[in-house]
């Protein structure tokens, strides 16, 4: 399992920066990590549980915190602080970013929701505009 030999929070463009020691490195935007959180809240507690969670465009991580040396655990600016981020998880995060992420926004438009604090698509803009 690869190890991060680098985590650093950029403030300014809302990401989370991961550099590993097998040589990869992943710019993790806050939003991303956000509706992905491993914590119960979002992936629920077993197979199929998982919450679709829209309205965090603007999310933030206010503080990234170590977890012994296996994980970080991330505070966002609404309040969510329960994921914890092992190695793994947060390497499969980076690889998987750009899979993740059309998913994700597949999801939001199947629902009719937004990526936007509002929470859903704008009349006339049509699902996944946000």
């Amino acid at each position: 399992m690869p190890t991060p030999t680098e985590i650093r929070l950029n403030r300014a463009e809302r990401r989370l920066d991961v550099t590993f020691d097998d040589g990869s490195a992943f710019g993790l935007p806050a939003e991303y990590l956000r509706v992905e959180s491993p914590s119960a809240e979002v992936q629920g507690h077993g197979p199929g549980q998982k919450t679709l969670v829209y309205g965090k465009r603007e999310v933030a991580i206010l503080a990234v915190e170590p977890v012994g040396h296996y994980a970080v655990r991330l505070v966002f600016d609404d309040r969510h602080d329960t994921g914890i981020f092992t190695w793994d998880t947060l390497h499969r995060l980076g690889r998987e970013h750009p899979t993740r992420w059309a998913e994700y926004e597949a999801a939001l438009a199947a629902q009719g929701l937004s990526r936007d604090r509002r929470g859903r698509a704008a009349p006339g803009n049509g699902p996944g505009r946000g």
